[in-house]
């Protein structure tokens, strides 16, 4: 197997199993008898839940259930790199508070284009956050752990030592581009749902918010390795209680932002996916709990009023998610959703006055 890459569930072996659980600690004696697999599929993966049985006289954490997923990441419209498996097993080692559920392994192959990923199963402990009404409790946490993640790699001397940098100009212009066609279809086909002032609002921010984007970037405090995708179905709440949560799937295309302002990953998840009345109730909150646990992980001379500016510019890039959803399709059943995300971040726009910006 090129990098040891898992592409099929038939290549899994109680032998392998025992190897990897090993080598991180969670078998210290022993080894895994047999497992039992439950076969699933994702957006862009198939995966499966392996229920794990083991000798008699195992020790050490010996995990029952773990999630293998196999991704494929040669897609039709870009790519995936190894940025999940960095997240895991690179990105954030060691970093407390990190949001990260248990990885056992991990491997990308670039010949394959392939990847996989194995990890602590929580199916009987978590649901995806988009199965539960979100609180300020949640949203707390949602800032704590994202504040953890961010505070490793604040500003471009930091994230220089991974290889990465920060985007040009046309790496910038490139991430609203890959927007363009579903704008043009919004303003074609949904103008219905928009209000008056929306219609004008798409085209002005298009033609001026990207330069506003790229002069941020003279500057790189605020900048940081992101998640990029922090919404409601990448994001694990536990079933009862808010704490803990965690973030999965950073599986960024190859048109995505990934070295950014931190604050976007918040404003992704408060804009795109919380109803507007609760988000205007608790977005001050979450934003100074985010604020304060930067400071306290170590991030120096970036300030309320720097976050506040950063934030309304990354609420403004939430229209361009909203629109690449409407890229490939202007019917189908995740329309009403999509246009309710569209709604919420011309909404948020226009609470925060974003258009003074640019």
């Amino acid at each position: 197997m090129p990098d040891k890459v898992i592409t099929s569930i038939d290549q899994v072996t109680t032998r392998w199993l025992t190897s990897v659980l090993a080598a991180r600690g969670a078998l210290i004696n022993g080894a895994v008898a047999a497992f039992d697999v439950d076969p699933g599929r994702g957006n862009w993966s198939t995966n499966a839940r392996l229920n794990l049985r083991y000798t008699a006289g195992s020790q050490g954490a010996l995990p029952r259930r773990l999630f293998l997923k196999m991704v494929n990441t040669d897609l039709a419209n870009g790519s995936f790199d190894s940025s999940e498996v960095n997240y895991y097993t690179r990105d954030y080692e060691g970093v407390a508070g990190a949001p990260l559920v248990p990885c056992y392994d991990a491997a990308f192959s670039g010949q394959l284009k392939r990847c996989h990923i194995l990890l602590d199963d929580l199916s009987e402990t978590h649901i995806e956050a988009s199965e539960k009404a979100p609180t300020l409790a949640y949203g707390l946490a949602l800032a704590d752990g994202l504040a953890a993640i961010h505070a490793r790699w604040w500003a471009a001397g930091r994230f220089l030592e991974l290889g990465a940098a920060m985007h040009t100009a046309g790496q910038i212009q490139r991430f609203v581009d890959a927007s363009k066609p579903g704008a043009a279809h919004i303003l074609d086909h949904f103008q219905n749902e928009l209000k008056p002032h929306w219609p004008d609002a798409i085209r002005t921010l298009y033609a001026r918010h990207p330069q506003a984007l790229i002069s941020r970037t003279q500057d790189d405090n605020g900048f940081t390795l992101i998640h990029g995708d922090a919404g409601c179905y990448n994001i694990l709440v536990p079933r009862q209680g808010d704490q803990p949560i965690y973030l999965i799937d950073r599986q960024p295309f190859d048109w995505s932002l990934t070295t950014w302002l931190g604050v976007y990953d918040l404003a992704y998840a408060l804009v795109l996916d919380w109803e507007i009345e609760l988000r205007r109730r608790f977005e001050a909150d979450i934003l100074r709990r985010y604020h304060e646990q930067l400071t306290r992980n170590g991030v120096g001379g970036y300030t309320w009023e720097q976050l506040l500016h950063d934030y309304r510019l990354c609420v403004a890039t939430c229209v361009y998610v909203a629109a690449e959803y409407f890229t490939g399709s202007v019917d189908g059943p995740w329309i009403p959703i999509r246009l309710l995300k569209l709604q919420r971040s011309l909404t948020a726009c226009d609470d925060l006055h974003c258009d003074e910006l640019w």
